[in-house]
């Protein structure tokens, strides 16, 4: 492949603007999704990154010179673009962020019908030749005639949302919420006026300036501001969101940072209370808690290798009604399988009210039983060096997939 599609990951498009992804290239991945998929309407979101509308338009004319209508989002987070593909259902949908990624970042994440993830072995790799092959010259015009028209689905979502969790089973709790200027401020703001809350704003304005930093809630220094605050003021719960909002992590109220892990194995305990003996699906990192919880809540946990294609590809063939990684990546089978931002906040509180209990309280126990590390990140000079001494160690394993 071309060095323009350095951009091309495994689950995935991400690249630096304009070297690695610009609008000759979103053009090109629209046609490529369009001619592959053969969909005939696309809808298209972006986040707050300031290169987004340019992207969505040139993504939009190429989907266009393949006969597919595109329904223009706006500004919204992934799961937004989750939802409406599934919602009204569309043949696709193409939601263009980096999320946590630096500001000279930006990328897309593609579904086809009912939100179903397109990655490597399911489509990605044949649109990144078919992009290259576009950017090549090696096909011809295509048939043109789609049309491009708004949408504000921000009613519909929210709806969506209170279904899920319907206001009545929440309570006036003092939240802290931070989307550190991503893009959860809007959603935020079309779903409070429905809810009981008592809502603190910071860094709610969306702004791809990133004037805080980019919103990476799982580092330390991302989260510190929203820590302080908890234990300057008194809250019941602190909640911060990465930029595209497809997660979300929460404090308890002393202002502690609580692990994903945990969050998995509560949220397991919470939904399985209504849904008895359903299956819980969990990634590898997250075993001894959430085995142990799902065991006693008569579920079936059934472990998945991590990765959201793989976790939504098992929750559908096992009819798993919840799903959780340890990145604080939480999929919902009412939300068709996929990770939402705002559905844990909900079902949190929402446990809160019913047990009469504070999240250090629930978690409490958890915590001290099965110590954690949280996540630990290294980088390595070469990628391929190092799966290759891997590959040397264990002879007769391959590894597949790409690990970039």
């Amino acid at each position: 492949m071309g060095e323009l599609l350095a951009c091309f990951k495994a689950y995935d498009v991400r690249g630096i603007v304009p070297d690695e992804l610009n609008p000759d290239v979103a053009y090109a991945i629209g046609r490529a999704y369009g001619r592959y998929t053969g969909a005939k309407s696309v809808c298209v979101g972006y986040d707050i990154r300031l290169s987004g509308p340019e992207l969505g338009d040139a993504l939009a004319k190429g989907l266009n010179e393949e006969g597919c209508d595109v329904i223009d989002l706006g500004m919204v987070g992934t799961e937004m673009v989750y939802f409406a593909t599934a919602h009204y259902g569309y043949d696709g949908g193409v939601m263009i962020t980096a999320s946590h990624n630096p500001p000279e970042y930006n990328g897309m994440k593609m579904v086809r019908q009912e939100s179903r993830p397109i990655s490597g072995d399911t489509g990605l790799n044949d649109i990144e030749r078919l992009t290259q092959e576009f950017l090549d010259g090696q096909h011809e015009n295509g048939a043109g005639g789609g049309s491009v028209r708004k949408l504000d689905c921000y009613a519909d979502f929210v709806q969506h949302l209170l279904k899920v969790c319907p206001a009545e089973e929440l309570r006036d709790f003092k939240v802290l919420a931070s989307p550190g200027n991503g893009a959860a401020g809007i959603a935020m703001e079309a779903l409070m006026p429905h809810l009981p809350l008592n809502v603190t704003r910071m860094m709610f304005e969306p702004d791809g300036e990133f004037p805080n930093g980019v919103p990476n809630p799982i580092l330390e220094e991302s989260r510190a501001p929203v820590e302080e605050e908890m234990r300057r003021n008194k809250y019941d719960l602190g909640i911060a969101w990465d930029g595209d909002y497809d997660r979300c992590f929460l404090l308890d109220e002393n202002g502690m940072f609580i692990e994903g892990y945990y969050i998995v194995g509560l949220l397991a305990q919470a939904i399985l209370v209504d849904n008895p003996g359903a299956t819980i699906i969990y990634d590898p990192r997250l075993m001894w808690n959430t085995q142990e919880i799902v065991a006693a809540s008569g579920g079936k946990a059934v472990m998945c290798k991590s990765g959201h294609a793989f976790i939504k590809e098992r929750m559908r063939a096992e009819n798993a009604v919840y799903g959780g990684e340890m990145s604080a990546h939480h999929y919902f089978r009412d939300h068709w399988y996929c990770d939402s931002g705002m559905i844990p906040m909900l079902l949190v509180l929402k446990l809160m009210k019913k047990t009469g209990k504070t999240l250090g309280e629930l978690v409490g126990a958890m915590i001290e039983k099965f110590p954690c590390s949280g996540e630990v990140n290294s980088k390595v000079a070469s990628v391929p060096d190092v799966l290759a001494r891997v590959e040397a160690a264990y002879p007769g394993v391959r590894l597949t997939g790409r690990m970039d």
